[in-house]
């Protein structure tokens, strides 16, 4: 039986950014409680969830803007007033959603358009297509704290043919990803060695699909595919009956999230302060 589509409307869009939105919340709030030091720290502004963890990180961000009313725009005035406190500019992640009016009110305020991102999403239950090159030896599981450093080991290897800043970071942020709350991260393993990681937040009827890695040598054997299958069947019978994940626009990423089932739900503007 295949399971229906909600339709790509307002309420969709609230549920979505909402749910990314608690997510890197709950990876704000792990990172400060390892490193005090960071200062992060998250904010929720009448529905809208805006993060610091520092300047420059592409964690710092605010998400659902638009999606909630302000007539009088005081939601903005705070969400700015929030990262002006912390020294840093303010940046939104604004679904088209939220309408003509607010775009007006960021040209307004001197926002610039920064990124884009498509934001896709389908019913967590009906399965994945198997890859064609699927490794009879692969096997995917779900980890604990324990094996953070592995779990981060492996994510920052499989982003570190971008350079080795990337690497740093995204190692430094894995280490906050796994033990935050309402997240589940997973390893692929071929012949019980980890080649292969992904994680999944569990939001309220939502769950969020991020943090696929893979290490050059263990690429385009079924992998990631794999991964899918084992997240959307632990959102599945976690309550989280709609799954989603954020990619770069015409990406490879988007192509094979479409090949799942995914539909994109719209196109999102990362819009920055002056």
């Amino acid at each position: 039986m295949r399971h229906p589509h909600p339709h790509a409307d307002r309420d969709l869009a609230r549920r979505l950014e909402r749910t990314e939105g608690l997510a890197c919340a709950a990876i704000v709030q792990s990172r400060a409680q390892l490193q005090p030091q960071s200062k992060s720290c998250w904010h929720d502004f009448g529905g809208s969830c805006a993060m610091f963890d520092g300047a420059g990180s592409p964690m710092t961000q605010a998400f659902g803007f638009g999606l909630y009313d302000d007539p009088l725009g005081h939601e903005l005035d705070a969400i700015e007033a929030f990262f002006h406190g912390h020294s840093t500019k303010a940046v939104l992640e604004i679904s088209p959603l939220a309408g003509m009016a607010t775009i007006a009110a960021l040209q307004q305020r001197q926002y610039r358009i920064v990124e884009m991102s498509s934001l896709l999403w389908r019913p967590s239950a009906g399965g994945v297509q198997a890859a064609p090159q699927m490794d009879a030896a692969l096997r995917v599981r779900s980890i604990g704290v324990d094996e953070t450093e592995t779990w981060a080991g492996i994510a920052a290897s499989g982003w570190g043919s971008e350079s080795d800043e990337v690497a740093r970071f995204i190692h430094d942020l894995s280490c906050a990803i796994v033990p935050a709350e309402r997240m589940v991260s997973f390893l692929a393993e071929i012949d019980g060695r980890p080649v292969a990681s992904a994680s999944l937040f569990l939001g309220d009827g939502v769950a969020l699909l991020a943090g696929a890695s893979t290490i050059p040598a263990a690429r385009n054997r079924g992998a990631q595919t794999a991964l899918l299958a084992a997240r959307l069947s632990h959102a599945a019978r976690h309550h989280c009956p709609l799954a989603m994940m954020a990619t770069e626009p015409g990406s490879a990423s988007q192509r094979n999230a479409e090949r799942q089932q995914f539909r994109i739900a719209y196109t999102r503007l990362k819009w920055q302060q002056g």
